[in-house]
């Protein structure tokens, strides 16, 4: 399949190529409905329009996180910011949990005010990032809630290798009943933990079981309190608990408590991220570190290659992480 050219667009439009020029390396001296005719005509292009050359996009950049910005969010946001910062970039924030209703994807790339983006667990379907990636707009997604096209540039941890080694952990302690509170369903770091867990217990020949599976859709202290009651009143309750995130398990004590056992003594309590409220519960929380400021630094980094039209070799980045050992995990109390 050839490309186009920026004379195909032209001549797709009825503009001129120095108009058509403009439009794609991002320059502000172009009236709206300019730049939107011939974003529309690269869009229709698809993978075969033009890539743009040239001059870099002008303007902010787009930093999109629909959650309310409390510890995991506010310290990539905090990061990306800096970031940003540090390379003489502005910034234009949308957050907090209503943005998650407003659909501003399908017009991010028509915005003379915004040369590029940084997207944080974005809540729209991949198909809408496909789409802005068409019409050669300059973004990076950090933790991606579902699976991403291999030329989509995106930052994760490494779920997987975190939740594998947690598990491991658990194992070598003896536990083979363990409770999973997983997070929601559709969320590519739910899948990869849940691989990771089963991976570590496959290694000694345990496979997970469906009874001690709990999901969640929104993976916060109550949840995580729910669930963890419901496991903890199984005729045979798990040893071992592992939650999604640090919030689930606090939510994970709180169940134990309330039901006279002891942790580690009775039941053991894991989470993820490793978050302020993972050191100041009690017991200590066993978790997994995230490289939350790491994560905003490294999308700044490929954001800016991508600003300078660099080729990125790693589109998909994932960041080691670290197994922290706290008081909350112990061996199995032999019955």
């Amino acid at each position: 399949m050839s490309r186009a050219t920026v004379r195909d667009v032209a001549r797709a439009t009825g503009l001129s190529i120095a108009t058509v020029s403009r439009v794609l390396n991002g320059q502000a001296n172009v009236a709206q409905h300019t730049r939107e005719l011939v974003l529309r005509a690269v869009d229709q292009l698809g993978a075969r329009a033009p890539r743009p050359r040239g001059a870099k996009p002008t303007g902010s950049i787009y930093v999109r996180c629909p959650y309310l910005l409390t510890d995991y969010f506010g310290l990539i946001v905090s990061s990306v910011a800096e970031t940003l910062a540090l390379h003489g970039h502005q910034v234009v924030l949308d957050a907090g949990t209503s943005a998650q209703r407003a659909r501003v994807l399908p017009d991010l790339a028509g915005r003379a005010d915004v040369g590029g983006a940084v997207l944080i667990l974005p809540p729209e379907p991949a198909d809408e990032l496909v789409r802005l990636r068409d019409r050669r707009f300059p973004f990076v997604v950090v933790d991606p809630r579902t699976e991403l096209p291999r030329d989509v540039a995106s930052v994760s941890a490494a779920h997987f290798a975190g939740a594998r080694r947690l598990m491991a952990h658990l194992v070598e302690l003896g536990h083979r009943r363990i409770g999973v509170l997983g997070g929601p369903r559709d969320w590519q770091a739910s899948d990869g933990r849940l691989a990771g867990y089963a991976a570590a217990l496959s290694d000694v020949g345990v496979l997970p079981s469906p009874e001690l599976l709990r999901h969640v859709d929104e993976p916060t202290d109550e949840r995580g309190h729910s669930a963890a009651g419901e496991l903890l009143d199984l005729p045979e309750r798990p040893t071992a608990l592992v939650a999604f995130n640090d919030k689930m398990a606090v939510g994970a004590l709180r169940a134990a408590r309330e039901r006279g056992l002891s942790v580690p003594g009775d039941v053991s309590v894991a989470g993820f991220d490793d978050l302020d409220l993972s050191r100041a519960a009690v017991p200590g929380l066993t978790t997994v570190r995230q490289p939350l400021q790491e994560m905003g630094r490294m999308a700044v980094t490929l954001l800016v290659r991508l600003l300078d039209r660099h080729e990125l070799e790693a589109l998909h980045v994932e960041l080691a992480t670290e197994l922290v050992v706290r008081a909350s995990t112990g061996p199995v109390r032999n019955s």
